[in-house]
């Protein structure tokens, strides 16, 4: 399987670009995101997940192995395709995937083109298990990130008291990165805070 392309840009088209490798050229689907950084001419280093069914075998691109397994685990999700995950990646870059996942914020995961509300909650519930928020950050397997993060969070109230009022403002409709923007002001301005009284302070951040 092909996993790293290191080649010159050959063309770029609407959703492909044609990648020169010692002269072969390899065609892979990539999202806006990392076509749009991809010229005629330059030498890039892509890596690759390659997809093969009984009629087909296609090659789709990423900027690092953190998105090739994003897209990977998101395709792990009943109902989710090649297609969808491409759509995701291309507003979540892992980090904020994982932090999405981590708040069980559907809102920020359904703007993604072609994503309803129901894979929305699907991909936030079924990723839970799988995905921690630190993972993008730290360059560890998923699984292993994810395991710390569960651990933390169990053994750290106010680690669990953040996480549940994210999600909490997530599930009223404010957006992700907002919500932990907000409860983490919130937090430092508060000794211990519970739940509850992290909720009431982010709400007043959001709505100064």
């Amino acid at each position: 399987m092909i996993g790293r392309l290191k080649g010159t840009v050959a063309g770029v088209g609407a959703d492909t670009a044609l990648i020169d490798v010692s002269g072969v050229g390899y065609e892979i689907f990539a999202a806006p995101r990392l076509l749009q950084n991809l010229n005629a001419g330059d030498e890039t280093t892509v890596s690759i997940e390659t997809y093969v069914r009984e009629d087909m075998i296609k090659l789709y691109g990423f900027e690092n192995d953190a998105e090739r397994q994003c897209f990977r685990l998101l395709q792990s999700v009943q109902g989710v395709g090649a297609k969808h995950a491409l759509s995701i990646l291309q507003i979540l870059p892992p980090a904020a995937l994982y932090d999405a996942v981590a708040a069980e914020d559907v809102t920020a995961i359904s703007r993604a083109h072609g994503v309803g509300k129901k894979i929305a909650q699907r991909i936030a519930t079924e990723l839970q298990s799988k995905v921690g928020a630190l993972a993008g950050a730290t360059g560890e397997p998923l699984i292993v990130a994810a395991r710390k993060t569960a651990a933390a969070k169990s053994s750290d109230p106010q680690l669990a008291a953040r996480a549940d009022a994210v999600s909490a403002l997530a599930n009223l409709g404010y957006d992700g990165a907002e919500a932990r923007r907000a409860v983490a002001s919130a937090a430092e301005a508060m000794d211990a805070p519970g739940v509850e009284a992290l909720i009431k302070a982010a709400l007043k951040e959001l709505a100064a």
